[in-house]
């Protein structure tokens, strides 16, 4: 679960409150599009990380807890990563070389919105599944 919980929590910092934070108070969009692209490019990787994680333990787990949960937690997972690669690797050398910046600004939000949901919907999951076995 903290896995989870660390995915969802560092895209909902980063992309609702730290990056807006940067275009409001560094002095150029250029700058604060700069650092922007540091910080996503770093959340990739945070993504990529705790999805990996959750994967191996979703082996480990599921199997024991609710075998017709596993399926789609590994569909969430995975395609979560999958948005995070994408949005790294396809769009964001776009972004960063100011190509058509409206267009690849956009599919790049919706994919990290995307990517945001998947994490939440994997967190959601594992929240619910905790209280029941707990409860």
């Amino acid at each position: 679960m903290w896995l989870a919980a660390l995915w969802w929590g560092s895209m909902t910092a980063v992309g609702f409150y730290v990056v807006p934070l940067l275009f409001a108070t560094l002095p150029t969009p250029a700058l604060a599009g700069n650092m922007a692209a540091k910080l996503f490019s770093a959340q990739t990787w945070v993504a990529v990380i705790c999805g990996l994680m959750l994967l191996l333990n979703c082996r480990a787990i599921e199997p024991q807890v609710h075998k017709d949960s596993a399926p789609e937690a590994i569909f969430f997972i995975v395609s979560g990563m999958f948005l995070a690669m994408l949005s790294e690797f396809a769009v964001a050398p776009h972004i960063v070389a100011r190509d058509n910046l409206r267009v690849w600004h956009s599919l790049g939000t919706g994919l990290y919105v995307l990517q945001w949901v998947c994490a939440g919907v994997v967190l959601r999951g594992l929240v619910r599944k905790r209280q029941g076995a707990s409860g």
